[in-house]
């Protein structure tokens, strides 16, 4: 099996690509998913530590702004934006049993207590940091509804 990757983009910087094992390693520590998210199983490292400890990677300091929002991009084209306030007791899962996730990997996102209650995204490959304009105090989420031309010029 090959180790999947996790594409991290944030604006003004380069795409990084990493694997959840380094994530959980950079967050400093892990826990069982059920100390955030009744039910959860497998382990978690928790997101606000490891985007700090990410900026820190980075270059990143204190005279850079924060991002407004985090965008999230599934394997399976659904997509979840959400604001930057309600990340505040996220948390990523990336284990189960000490073993990479066989289903939702590479890493799954729970955003437990914001305006969706608790927003869960499987798969995650891509997360991206925003700086929007508009205030936006709720989360969206969604698949991605986007056609080639070629696709839209098929009959059906």
């Amino acid at each position: 099996m090959t180790e999947q990757r996790i594409r991290i983009e944030h604006e003004g910087g380069k795409a990084v690509l990493t694997t959840p094992e380094e994530m959980a390693k950079l967050a400093g520590g892990t826990f069982p998913l059920r100390e955030r998210v009744e039910g959860g199983v497998g382990e978690a490292f928790d997101f606000a530590a490891w985007y700090e400890a990410w900026r820190r990677e980075q270059g990143l300091t204190e005279d850079d702004p924060h991002p407004t929002h985090m965008k999230v991009e599934a394997a399976d084209t659904f997509e979840a934006q959400i604001p930057w306030a309600q990340l505040g007791n996220a948390a990523f899962q990336y284990a189960q049993e000490g073993k990479p996730l066989v289903k939702g990997g590479p890493i799954r996102l729970y955003a437990p207590n914001g305006s969706s209650e608790c927003l869960n995204v499987k798969s995650v490959v891509v997360c991206r940091f925003l700086h929007l304009e508009h205030d936006q105090d709720e989360a969206s989420y969604g698949f991605k509804n986007t056609f080639s031309p070629q696709e839209m010029l098929k009959k059906r």
